[in-house]
């Protein structure tokens, strides 16, 4: 009797299973990588823009005047100087204009929301985002001195900068 030789049929089903298997991790896991370089990414541009921001922020205060009275006469102007038409060409957004979802609640803060343009981002040297320059808004706190930085698409429901950076924390206990 002549003796066969090739692969069985229960062979070639157990491989063919076992290649599914891999070929389904992996695509998990590379699905999983692409989403973490993507917030990565997002954080890293929303991080340039908020230190770009805080230097125009720290800027404002320096032209307000140090002393108490001078700063509210002053802060007008140097808000235009620095935000408006004269300055760095930051959008001015109204009330009504700001995205619902970024749930900004201050009412002092909603009269400092500012969108970038495209003229802002060659200014600062940010032109690896001119493709999303009208998704990013600025708040500006003068004041205070901070900046909260968002983003238009948002990343898991998630559209501020502080609220982006929490994304896959571990939660303090």
């Amino acid at each position: 009797m002549k003796e066969m030789k090739g692969i069985t049929l229960i062979a070639l089903t157990i491989t063919i299973v076992l290649l599914l298997i891999l070929a389904t991790i992996s695509f998990y896991s590379g699905k999983e990588t692409i989403e973490k370089a993507k917030l990565q990414e997002l954080k890293t541009n929303m991080l340039l823009i908020q230190a770009k921001a805080k230097e125009y922020v720290e800027e404002v205060n320096f032209r307000m005047g140090i002393i108490e009275s001078e700063r509210e006469s002053n802060k007008t102007k140097a808000r235009e100087e620095i935000y408006g038409v004269n300055g760095q060409k930051l959008k001015k957004v109204e009330k009504e204009s700001i995205p619902s979802e970024f749930n900004i609640n201050n009412e002092d803060y909603k009269d400092s929301c500012y969108q970038l343009t495209e003229e802002t981002v060659k200014k600062w040297g940010l032109d690896k985002l001119e493709d999303e320059v009208n998704d990013y808004f600025l708040v500006f706190d003068e004041i205070n001195e901070k900046v909260e930085i968002y983003y238009r698409e948002g990343y898991d429901k998630q559209y501020s900068l502080t609220d982006i950076e929490k994304i896959g924390q571990i939660p303090e206990q």
